[in-house]
């Protein structure tokens, strides 16, 4: 043969060689490229039941806009849009839904009533009136509304004074407006030389309440530094201002007092004649660095991925509209434009255990020796913990193969906004078993299960604080609530010596993170067995007692107290009495063992016009509240009725240094869990699938014998992970 002849014929055998393996190796089956793992779904599905009422979704964008178009029509031309609204002006504030009756709901559920009218709540301010009020409006049938009902007086007592208001946007901008147009040019030399201000290098922080009483709506303001991408709440620049913003027409709002480095003025005129003549001792603050420590901007390079956590089987929940269903729990949540995340009808393995879980209030009190920092006392459920709840980051603050749920709301303007991915909902691998044991006595034998839970997560991003609601739902029928503070510290100026220091710790320069407290309001509304429960505190005390086999030796034996507390002033317990080591709900049912069924977790009777513990207008007016709390224990019975449990959780914060730029979650974690007791004839989660168990003599290196084992081999898949976006800017 040819020698050319042979040549080429090697050349195209090698080419195709090549060509084969390049296919094997790129295609499905190849050993480089592992199958992709079942698919999970990455975002809330449609609603699919229609012969199921959605009782606790959140309003659509249709309904919402079906509402506004409906309250315009009704209320006239002189409605404006409340993100153009003056104080002066009618406009329409917030529109959400109005929950429904839970007898109505309960007759619909369990015994399948019509359901109840899918009704709306707006509130309304009407500014334009000779006697200017806030009015609360119950809109419906939605979709379609038809009627509106005035429930003011209703749900508070009489008509709601127009000073207890909470703050539109525009309210808060032409607060800022009226310091910069007419009360900054004031002191130009001291505010440029002084804080190197040049019209946009200083942002205001207000203080709340407003006032010292009824009435007031006087705020102070803290002047702080604002440089693009740096975190504000670490830059006071020790100016603060005390301005009366009562009148509904700006043009007769003023600064009352101005409190600058430890003393006060009568107002900005005074402070620059004082600087001008070499009086006022003054600290030059410097404008903070881009890259500064109060930046979060990274100061390393990219490093390796963080772990990933994935389902190689796909997801073991599914999210359809709010109804969340996994094998062993069921649940809808919704999300309340000023109270935040709540979920209902809670279902273990198909059996109610609670109707209603929800937040009900954010509390944080500062103190220090400045005005704005020592007037201080959030009640952050008046700025809207729901509408509030800003876009989750897939891989930071929810697992990367989370499912996220958009949300709408219509609250401080006339127009529907997407809330986009600011609800998840995940599987939680604990990283701990749930429960296990070594055996070795008698016989060897190992047996456990990993900790994993169902949990839905929100981000609420009020002011310099991010709160993180979870509500975890675990196999063992426990349920459990908890919130974690992140986010920037709230800081004053440094301007005293040692005293200053009793208000918190050093954390810049000139800086002082203040001390507060943060305090968070849960409303349980159990239904253990049925609606009738039961309230039942244990304890042990040690007693003694004569051993009977040698009587002259004593043993100190313990043994349980307990007794059922009938009245609902025996189950309020203040903040820092002692509590009983048990307090459960107990059911008038019984399991295998003839106990009372119960989850043990104040507890009052549940009355439908004792729905929420706190209200947005408590913000403006804490001297005269529309609800107050204290009045729901009125020593009412407990036996056999239907229980709602309020329960705070708090903590204390005395910020450090570690907590620039951002204070951590690790350590800042409140909440409260829901165990059952004697609810179960046994842990129900034995019945988990994932349950292991192997003995001595088996090969628990077999899928058969070990679960555990199968891993290497079903989870060579790759992961099914949706293309990163952030749509919430």
């Amino acid at each position: 043969m040819n020698l050319k002849v042979v040549l080429v014929f090697l050349a195209l055998s090698l080419i195709t060689i090549f060509a084969l393996a390049y296919v094997l190796l790129t295609s499905q089956g190849g050993s480089s490229q592992p199958p992709r793992c079942p698919s999970v779904s990455h975002s809330a599905q449609p609603w699919t039941h229609p012969d199921q009422s959605q009782l606790f979704a959140d309003l659509s964008r249709e309904e919402l806009t079906a509402v506004m178009s409906f309250l315009t029509q009704q209320l006239g031309p002189g409605l404006v849009d409340a993100a153009q609204a003056r104080p002066s002006d009618n406009c329409v504030f917030s529109v959400e839904l109005q929950l429904p009756p839970k007898a109505a709901a309960l007759a619909h559920l369990d015994r399948g009533r019509p359901p109840p009218a899918r009704e709306a709540l707006a509130i309304v301010f009407f500014g334009g009136q000779p006697q200017p009020n806030v009015s609360e409006l119950v809109v419906g049938p939605l979709p379609h509304p038809s009627y509106i009902r005035d429930v003011t007086v209703e749900r508070h007592g009489g008509p709601l004074p127009y000073h207890r208001r909470p703050m539109l946007g525009t309210e808060f901008a032409q607060m800022w407006k009226h310091l910069k147009e007419v009360e900054l040019p004031k002191a130009p030399v001291f505010l440029a030389s002084v804080f190197n201000y040049n019209g946009s290098t200083l942002a205001p922080l207000q203080a709340t309440p407003s006032g010292l009483r009824s009435g007031d709506r006087t705020t102070w303001i803290a002047l702080h530094h604002n440089i693009s991408g740096v975190g504000i709440f670490l830059h006071p620049v020790g100016l603060e201002l005390l301005l009366d913003h009562r009148a509904l027409d700006p043009a007769r709002w003023a600064v009352q007092q101005v409190f600058y480095l430890g003393r006060y003025y009568a107002d900005l005129r005074q402070l620059e004649w004082e600087f001008k003549a070499g009086r006022l001792e003054v600290v030059r603050v410097p404008l903070p660095l881009p890259n500064g420590a109060s930046s979060l901007r990274p100061r390393s390079s990219p490093g390796p991925l963080p772990p990933l956590q994935f389902s190689p089987q796909g997801s073991q929940y599914s999210v359809q509209g709010n109804l969340v269903e996994s094998s062993l729990w069921t649940f809808t949540f919704g999300h309340g434009v000023f109270s935040g995340m709540r979920i209902f009808d809670i279902r273990f393995k198909g059996e109610r255990v609670a109707y209603e879980v929800s937040v009900q209030e954010c509390v944080s009190i500062y103190g220090a020796d400045s005005p704005k920092t020592m007037m201080t006392r959030y009640l952050d459920s008046s700025y809207g913990l729901g509408r509030h709840s800003r876009g989750l980051v897939r891989g930071v603050d929810c697992p990367y193969q989370s499912t996220m749920v958009d949300i709408h709301i219509l609250v401080g303007k006339g127009a529907v906004q997407r809330l986009p991915g600011a609800v998840c909902v995940f599987e939680e691998a604990q990283g701990l078993p749930l429960r296990r044991h070594h055996n070795h006595l008698q016989s060897h034998f190992y047996g456990g299960l990993a900790g994993s839970a169902l949990v839905v997560r929100s981000v609420s991003s009020v002011g310099n604080y991010d709160y993180i609601w979870d509500f975890v739902l675990h196999p063992n029928g426990a349920l459990e609530g908890r919130v974690h503070a992140t986010g920037f510290v709230n800081t004053a100026f440094l301007s005293g010596g040692e005293e200053s220091l009793l208000f918190g710790n050093r954390v810049g320069e000139r800086v002082l993170g203040t001390v507060h407290t943060h305090a968070f309001h849960f409303k349980l509304d159990l239904d253990v067995a049925g609606l009738k429960n039961w309230v039942v505190a244990e304890d042990v005390v040690f007693k003694p007692v004569a051993a009977p086999w040698s009587p002259e030796h004593q043993l100190q034996r313990p043994q349980l107290t307990r007794q059922v507390l009938g009245r609902e002033d025996l189950t309020a317990f203040s903040l820092g009495s002692p509590l009983p080591r048990y307090l459960y709900l107990a059911g008038n049912q019984t399991n295998a063992w003839s106990h009372q069924r119960g989850y043990q977790l104040a507890v009052t009777r549940r009355k439908e016009e004792e729905s929420q513990s706190s209200s947005i207008y408590y913000q403006n007016d804490i001297w005269t509240p529309t609800i107050a709390f204290a009045d729901f224990i009125n020593n009412e019975t407990l036996l056999g009725e239907d229980l709602v449990a309020w329960v705070t959780a708090s903590f204390l914060h005395i910020p450090h240094a570690e907590d620039v730029p951002n204070t951590v979650t690790l350590g800042n974690r409140v909440g409260f869990l829901l165990r059952p007791y004697n609810f179960f004839d046994e842990d129900p989660s034995i019945f988990s699938p994932g349950s292991v168990y192997f003995e001595k003599g088996q090969d628990a290196g077999l899928c058969s014998v070990n679960p555990v084992a199968c891993i290497p081999h079903l989870a060579t898949c790759v992961p099914d992970l949706p293309p990163f976006s952030y749509q919430d800017f």
